[in-house]
């Protein structure tokens, strides 16, 4: 049997029903990634960013949006270069492992960090958030194949 021309109705479909499970499978196991990633990392930061956000501490939802967008920016990228879920499922927890550090770092360099999130400083705040994006570009950025 000859496959459907190119841009008919029956190979959209065609495409779409062996597209759809890959891409729902990628999506969940990346949706999954991100949420244990967020799971880990607000368990181990200085600072309950769950908590403070709750009390309206802008600088600790700050400091979570940062973590977020860190931590879903390399996922994104493997998702655009890669169609192997074992790729995603290594290159995600090395991007938590990255975030992590980061944060260790920047905690160890700024030692008046937790006061100053906890405090609301929204300065301290947009730095850490900053620092985690930055290290998740260049991270993301390593991933893409040459």
């Amino acid at each position: 049997m000859q496959p459907p021309p190119p841009g008919s109705v029956s190979a959209i479909l065609e495409a779409i029903g062996s597209g759809v499970p890959f891409l729902l499978t990628q999506l969940i196991a990346s949706i999954a990634l991100l949420a244990i990633g967020t799971a880990v990392y607000t368990a181990v930061t200085p600072f309950r960013e769950r908590v403070l956000m709750a009390a309206g501490n802008v600088a600790g939802g700050v400091v979570f949006a940062g973590a977020v967008i860190a931590l879903t920016l390399p996922l994104a990228v493997i998702l655009a270069t890669s169609s192997r879920l074992l790729d995603i499922l290594v290159w995600g927890l090395f991007a938590l492992v990255l975030q992590l550090v980061t944060l260790a770092v920047i905690s160890f360099v700024f030692r008046s960090l937790r006061g100053a999130i906890e405090g609301g400083n929204i300065a301290a705040a947009v730095g850490v958030a900053a620092a985690q994006i930055a290290v998740a570009l260049l991270n993301a950025a390593v991933m893409v194949p040459n």
